[in-house]
């Protein structure tokens, strides 16, 4: 069913890019928007955002990291951002595949750190474990798949045809901006979060590509991804904010049961984004874990 929400009032198109200043690379499903930053001299560090907040939600990882000297990648996941949002099945293969093209595209042969936040945890694991040759590194950061997320009557809605681009194309903006508000555990930046977000959702195909990631399994469990990971020999790291209300921090247990050797770091008095939430308790870990690595 083709439709556009009634925030989709412009064409994701050349113009706009131009406007935007961003950087843009073709690959097979469309154009992906990506910012690299750092040294060339060190393994890149690939930052994989999560479901529906684009790659703007890693800004103070990617500019520490960056001053740090580490070659870093961020992207938007196709149908976020200013990524493009191709009409077709938004499932785990589509994901692997644009990060897969977009690695071959800027020519990375070393090994590379992926970090995943959130749905991108479990593109990052699922990466890992097809492509373990590939990877020097691995960081979770809140990461979806351990079990199904389906507790929220938006989440229901959005499994049934019909109905859910009803419901979506009139209230999508107060459904989504407000799921992401409540990835936050203070109301500080929450603001500034919700302006971002707001962006993406102006350019049509947005809400489409939202639903379509629901309906082909992204939000499922995967724990035999987790499992599969957990034999593999590579340093992992998981984070996880006490206070998360999108992913509940019980979910950390089934996690380090699936993957017994993973280093393990709890930020007190913290939401969904502990990366973005708290920075300066979460950067330094990190940066020590990606050189030890």
């Amino acid at each position: 069913m083709s439709f556009s929400s009634r925030d989709e009032i412009e064409i994701l198109d050349a113009a706009i890019r131009a406007s935007t200043g961003g950087t843009f690379i073709q690959l097979s499903d469309g154009i992906t928007h990506y910012e690299i930053g750092g040294s060339e001299a060190n393994a890149p560090v690939i930052l994989i955002h999560g479901f529906s907040v684009p790659s703007f939600i890693y800004d103070p990882t990617f500019k520490f990291l960056s001053q740090a000297g580490l070659q870093i990648l961020r992207y938007d996941l196709f149908g976020r951002g200013l990524s493009d949002r191709p009409p077709v099945r938004n499932n785990l293969d589509f994901f692997l595949r644009q990060l897969t093209e977009l690695m071959e595209a800027l020519r990375f042969t070393r090994k590379v750190h992926l970090v995943g936040l959130s749905m991108g945890g479990l593109i990052a694991s699922a990466f890992a474990v097809r492509r373990s040759e590939r990877i020097a590194s691995l960081v979770l950061i809140d990461p979806s798949g351990a079990k199904a997320l389906d507790d929220s009557w938006a989440l229901g809605f959005a499994r049934i045809p019909v109905l859910s681009e009803i419901v979506f194309g009139q209230l999508g903006e107060r459904i989504l901006v407000n799921g992401a508000a409540k990835d936050l555990y203070g109301p500080v930046l929450v603001a500034r979060l919700q302006e971002q977000f707001r962006l993406q959702m102006r350019y049509r195909g947005f809400t489409r590509s939202i639903l379509s990631t629901i309906r082909n399994g992204m939000l499922d469990a995967h724990l035999d991804i987790y499992r599969a990971l957990g034999k593999l020999d590579l340093p992992t790291l998981l984070f996880w904010g006490r206070n998360d209300r999108t992913i509940p921090f019980e979910q950390s247990d089934l996690l380090r049961q699936a993957i017994p050797n993973i280093e393990f770091h709890i930020i007190e008095d913290c939401g969904h984004i502990p990366h973005y939430e708290k920075p300066n308790e979460v950067n330094p870990i990190l940066l020590n874990f990606l050189r030890r690595s």
